[in-house]
Protein backbone atom coordinates (compact mmCIF):
# COMPACT_ATOMS: atom_id res chain seq x y z
CA UNK A 1 0.00 0.00 0.00
CA UNK A 2 1.39 3.18 -1.04
CA UNK A 3 1.62 5.92 1.87
CA UNK A 4 2.15 9.48 1.27
CA UNK A 5 2.08 11.96 3.31
CA UNK A 6 1.61 16.27 2.66
CA UNK A 7 2.87 18.52 5.50
CA UNK A 8 2.74 22.40 5.51
CA UNK A 9 4.87 24.02 8.25
CA UNK A 10 4.19 27.76 8.78
CA UNK A 11 4.78 30.46 10.94
CA UNK A 12 7.20 33.43 11.70
CA UNK A 13 10.98 32.99 10.99
CA UNK A 14 12.85 32.33 14.13
CA UNK A 15 10.19 29.89 15.08
CA UNK A 16 11.74 26.97 13.55
CA UNK A 17 9.61 26.47 11.29
CA UNK A 18 11.95 24.95 8.49
CA UNK A 19 13.87 23.36 11.16
CA UNK A 20 10.48 21.15 11.84
CA UNK A 21 10.20 20.17 8.33
CA UNK A 22 14.10 19.63 8.08
CA UNK A 23 13.85 17.10 11.53
CA UNK A 24 10.76 15.63 9.69
CA UNK A 25 12.39 14.89 7.14
CA UNK A 26 15.79 13.71 8.10
CA UNK A 27 13.78 11.26 10.20
CA UNK A 28 11.74 9.93 7.22
CA UNK A 29 14.93 9.42 5.66
CA UNK A 30 16.65 6.92 8.07
CA UNK A 31 13.24 5.07 7.61
CA UNK A 32 14.01 4.60 3.63
CA UNK A 33 11.00 6.72 2.54
CA UNK A 34 10.86 9.31 -0.16
CA UNK A 35 11.43 12.78 0.74
CA UNK A 36 10.56 16.19 -0.33
CA UNK A 37 11.37 19.56 1.88
CA UNK A 38 10.67 22.42 0.38
CA UNK A 39 11.45 25.53 2.76
CA UNK A 40 10.16 29.08 1.47
CA UNK A 41 10.84 32.52 2.94
CA UNK A 42 11.01 36.40 2.51
CA UNK A 43 14.82 38.12 2.37
CA UNK A 44 13.78 39.23 6.21
CA UNK A 45 13.10 35.21 7.15
CA UNK A 46 13.70 36.14 11.24
CA UNK A 47 10.26 37.85 12.25
CA UNK A 48 8.57 37.22 8.64
CA UNK A 49 6.91 34.90 7.16
CA UNK A 50 8.59 31.24 6.29
CA UNK A 51 6.90 27.71 5.84
CA UNK A 52 8.54 24.75 4.06
CA UNK A 53 5.99 21.67 2.38
CA UNK A 54 7.32 18.15 3.81
CA UNK A 55 6.20 14.90 1.48
CA UNK A 56 6.84 11.70 2.57
CA UNK A 57 5.82 8.76 0.68
CA UNK A 58 7.05 4.80 0.27
CA UNK A 59 6.94 5.45 -3.37
CA UNK A 60 8.34 8.14 -6.16
CA UNK A 61 7.23 11.55 -5.34
CA UNK A 62 5.52 13.09 -8.46
CA UNK A 63 5.19 16.88 -7.55
CA UNK A 64 6.53 18.73 -4.63
CA UNK A 65 3.06 21.16 -4.71
CA UNK A 66 0.36 19.88 -3.17
CA UNK A 67 -2.59 21.56 -2.96
CA UNK A 68 -4.06 20.31 0.38
CA UNK A 69 -2.26 18.66 3.07
CA UNK A 70 -2.72 16.25 5.60
CA UNK A 71 -0.99 17.97 8.59
CA UNK A 72 -0.86 21.56 8.89
CA UNK A 73 1.66 22.93 11.66
CA UNK A 74 0.70 26.66 11.83
CA UNK A 75 2.26 28.99 14.65
CA UNK A 76 1.27 32.29 13.58
CA UNK A 77 -2.12 34.17 12.66
CA UNK A 78 -1.26 35.08 9.11
CA UNK A 79 -0.22 31.06 8.66
CA UNK A 80 -3.68 30.17 10.35
CA UNK A 81 -5.71 32.40 7.58
CA UNK A 82 -3.79 31.48 5.35
CA UNK A 83 -3.30 27.23 5.70
CA UNK A 84 -6.56 26.40 7.68
CA UNK A 85 -8.57 25.14 4.84
CA UNK A 86 -5.99 23.87 2.52
CA UNK A 87 -6.10 20.55 5.02
CA UNK A 88 -7.55 17.68 3.70
CA UNK A 89 -10.98 15.86 5.17
CA UNK A 90 -9.95 13.93 7.77
CA UNK A 91 -6.40 15.82 8.12
CA UNK A 92 -4.71 17.48 11.24
CA UNK A 93 -4.33 20.86 11.62
CA UNK A 94 -1.93 21.76 14.74
CA UNK A 95 -1.14 24.70 16.03
CA UNK A 96 0.51 27.33 18.83
CA UNK A 97 -2.51 28.80 21.14
CA UNK A 98 -0.88 31.60 22.42
CA UNK A 99 0.00 33.54 18.91
CA UNK A 100 -3.66 32.78 17.57
CA UNK A 101 -6.69 35.31 18.57
CA UNK A 102 -8.65 33.88 15.99
CA UNK A 103 -8.75 30.17 16.23
CA UNK A 104 -8.61 27.92 13.14
CA UNK A 105 -12.19 26.34 12.63
CA UNK A 106 -13.02 23.33 10.46
CA UNK A 107 -15.78 20.32 10.72
CA UNK A 108 -13.95 17.83 8.69
CA UNK A 109 -10.59 17.80 10.24
CA UNK A 110 -8.75 17.04 13.62
CA UNK A 111 -7.89 20.66 15.39
CA UNK A 112 -5.22 20.07 17.97
CA UNK A 113 -4.68 23.67 20.45
CA UNK A 114 -1.28 23.19 22.11
CA UNK A 115 0.63 26.07 24.71
CA UNK A 116 3.68 25.02 23.08
CA UNK A 117 5.92 28.22 24.18
CA UNK A 118 4.49 28.24 27.78
CA UNK A 119 5.61 24.83 28.07
CA UNK A 120 8.67 24.97 26.43
CA UNK A 121 9.05 28.33 29.30
CA UNK A 122 8.81 25.71 31.86
CA UNK A 123 11.25 23.57 30.69
CA UNK A 124 13.71 26.65 30.67
CA UNK A 125 14.23 27.04 26.82
CA UNK A 126 11.76 28.63 24.95
CA UNK A 127 13.63 27.45 21.70
CA UNK A 128 12.34 24.13 21.59
CA UNK A 129 8.45 25.22 21.35
CA UNK A 130 8.82 23.79 18.08
CA UNK A 131 10.11 20.16 19.39
CA UNK A 132 7.13 20.08 21.56
CA UNK A 133 4.75 20.77 18.64
CA UNK A 134 6.15 18.35 16.63
CA UNK A 135 5.97 15.69 19.69
CA UNK A 136 2.35 16.44 19.77
CA UNK A 137 2.02 15.98 15.86
CA UNK A 138 3.44 12.95 16.33
CA UNK A 139 1.63 11.64 18.95
CA UNK A 140 -1.87 12.02 16.30
CA UNK A 141 -0.40 10.86 12.89
CA UNK A 142 2.70 8.55 13.56
CA UNK A 143 4.34 9.28 10.19
CA UNK A 144 8.03 8.66 12.05
CA UNK A 145 9.59 6.54 14.56
CA UNK A 146 10.24 8.74 18.01
CA UNK A 147 13.80 7.50 17.92
CA UNK A 148 14.09 8.57 13.85
CA UNK A 149 13.08 12.01 15.09
CA UNK A 150 16.68 11.90 17.92
CA UNK A 151 18.67 10.16 15.38
CA UNK A 152 17.54 13.43 12.33
CA UNK A 153 17.81 15.96 15.43
CA UNK A 154 21.79 14.54 15.86
CA UNK A 155 21.81 15.38 12.26
CA UNK A 156 20.23 18.49 11.42
CA UNK A 157 21.59 20.12 15.18
CA UNK A 158 25.25 21.69 14.25
CA UNK A 159 28.00 19.96 16.54
CA UNK A 160 27.76 22.46 19.23
CA UNK A 161 24.22 22.25 19.91
CA UNK A 162 24.27 18.43 20.68
CA UNK A 163 24.07 18.93 24.13
CA UNK A 164 20.48 20.17 23.79
CA UNK A 165 19.31 16.83 22.20
CA UNK A 166 18.06 15.63 25.25
CA UNK A 167 16.37 18.95 26.20
CA UNK A 168 14.73 18.25 22.60
CA UNK A 169 14.27 14.72 23.32
CA UNK A 170 12.22 15.95 26.74
CA UNK A 171 9.77 18.39 24.44
CA UNK A 172 9.26 15.89 22.42
CA UNK A 173 7.74 13.67 24.96
CA UNK A 174 6.47 16.91 26.60
CA UNK A 175 4.45 17.20 22.95
CA UNK A 176 3.42 13.85 22.85
CA UNK A 177 1.60 13.79 26.42
CA UNK A 178 0.35 16.75 25.81
CA UNK A 179 -1.17 15.89 22.92
CA UNK A 180 -2.75 12.41 24.45
CA UNK A 181 -4.88 14.72 26.82
CA UNK A 182 -5.79 17.75 24.72
CA UNK A 183 -9.61 18.31 24.20
CA UNK A 184 -10.71 18.91 20.88
CA UNK A 185 -10.95 22.55 19.37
Amino acid sequence: MNRTTEIIFAGFGGQGVLSMGKIIAYAAMIENKEVCWMPSYGPEMRGGTANCTVIISDNKISSPFPDKFDIAVLLNQPSVDKYQFSVKNGGLLVFEKSNIITPPTGNDMEILAINAFEEANKLNNKQIANMIIIGAMISKRNIVKNYNLIEALKKVLPERHHHLIELNEKAIETGRKIAQFALPV
